[in-house]
């Protein structure tokens, strides 16, 4: 008897969190500023929510080309109200458009919030919240590319990524899971990316006072783990640093196709000390990326600016741009605001051998807290057109993922959007 009792304990997280019922067509959102939002058809479902195409416009029906998505769960869950702290503090249009004409950008990447409230039907409420609409992520233009983007585009991706992590810093975030799956290309104009799912979103500075260094073994290897810092191998709670060190893996995989420790990923210690090891290194770390050589020096400059930086540090973003922007000139290239995805030939680096199908070995992708090395995230299925497909994503370890980004599935007519579980996340400040 005792022993089924165990068993049935260890189920207890995701059974208590509801799955949304789907609305019709037509059903009609009032959020906190006394604002109507119409749902069109749905377009996919994340964790435990349900995404529609959306209108302020209710006289009419929603259209295919609605400007705006709504994330719909059940009051009681509470992956989205967590998310919606980040959004109502920062996300705010007028806040973002201050930001952008104070630094003079043509746009900035942060998806913007546009309302949010409760809802009630057949005796049950319901939490929503109202986005931009957008189109595919990056992991899928990755991997249709053999794994690799051209030099100029992972720079001007670059570019672009200081500028949100900038304006997020400012305002007392930070992101800590920066990944090609979590950047998507707007829905009107395939050149400008922006960076989605805040479900890690950290406040690291409350009230302007930033949070100090500590260690907490229950939070170890946090985020993406191909991908997440050192800090967060040590259960450190996310900082600016670490948002930048992220990136710098990012960019470097987008060049040379896979990163060292991407062998075993199963094995989060063997991630962890691998990183420690490489940022002992840089040089020589790089050249075990780009084994054939041409390895880029601004990666190189990149990624010892990184390690200069204490926990509680500034970045010094202006630095930073200056170093992509000069591995720009030195590759004969301009930021001309045009993403192009082709990759010319002539390699950069050795073509990196097929990774194991992260079916096996997999831990759940369930939404609960659990040991740190939830290995590698299973075979998720993904609708289109209605249909539901198979595919195999980036590997993770989290321990509560409660958050998927706002995407769109793949129609005839318009890009893929799908949300997208976020990994676990270190305690946040309200």
């Amino acid at each position: 008897m005792p022993p089924k009792a165990k068993a049935a304990g260890k189920a207890k997280g995701p059974a208590k969190r509801k799955l949304a019922e789907e609305f019709p067509p037509g059903e009609v959102l009032t959020d906190t500023a006394k604002k109507t939002w119409k749902l069109g058809t749905p377009i996919g479902q994340g964790g435990f929510g349900l995404l529609y195409l959306a209108s302020d416009n209710t006289p009419k029906a929603v259209g295919p080309d609605a400007p705006y998505v709504i994330k719909v769960e059940p009051s009681d869950n509470g992956p989205l109200f967590s998310e919606l702290k980040f959004y109502m503090r920062a996300a705010k249009p007028e806040l973002i458009g201050t930001w952008i004409k104070s630094r003079k950008l043509k746009y900035l990447g942060v998806p913007k919030y546009w309302g949010s409230g409760l809802h009630e039907k057949g005796g049950k409420r319901y939490r929503f919240m109202v986005m931009d609409r957008f189109g595919t992520d990056l992991q899928k233009k990755f991997e249709e590319g053999g794994k690799r983007f051209p030099r100029k585009l992972v720079l001007q991706l670059g570019l672009r990524l200081l500028d949100i992590l900038e304006y997020i810093h400012d305002h007392e975030y930070v992101h800590a899971d920066v990944k090609a799956s979590n950047l998507l290309l707007s829905h009107k104009n395939p050149n400008q990316v922006y960076l989605v799912d805040y479900g890690l979103a950290y406040r690291y500075s409350p009230e302007g006072v930033p949070k100090e260094y500590k260690e907490d073994p229950k939070k170890c290897h946090d985020g993406t783990i191909e991908f997440t810092s050192i800090d967060a191998h040590h259960g450190v709670s996310p900082s600016r640093r670490g948002d930048l060190e992220i990136l710098g893996y990012c960019m470097i995989q987008w060049l040379c196709s896979r990163l060292p420790w991407e062998d075993k990923l199963q094995d989060p210690v063997y991630v962890r000390d691998s990183k420690i090891r490489c940022r002992s290194n840089i040089r020589d770390f790089m050249k075990s990326c780009f084994t054939t050589g041409h390895e880029p020096e601004e990666m190189i400059k990149f990624m010892e600016e990184v390690k200069t930086l204490e926990y509680t540090d500034k970045p010094d973003y202006a630095k930073l741009r200056s170093i992509l922007q000069q591995g720009l000139k030195s590759a004969g290239a301009t930021d001309d605001d045009r993403l192009d995805f082709s990759v010319s030939a002539g390699p950069s680096s050795v073509k990196a051998p097929k990774r194991k199908k992260a079916a096996e070995k997999e831990g759940s992708n369930d939404e609960t807290d659990s040991a740190p090395a939830k290995k590698r995230r299973p075979a998720q299925k993904k609708e289109v057109n209605g249909v539901k497909k198979t595919s195999v994503r980036k590997t993770s370890v989290k321990k509560s993922s409660p958050k998927k980004p706002i995407r769109e599935m793949e129609t005839p007519t318009s890009p893929k959007a799908e949300v997208k579980k976020s990994r676990g996340r270190p305690k946040k400040t309200a």
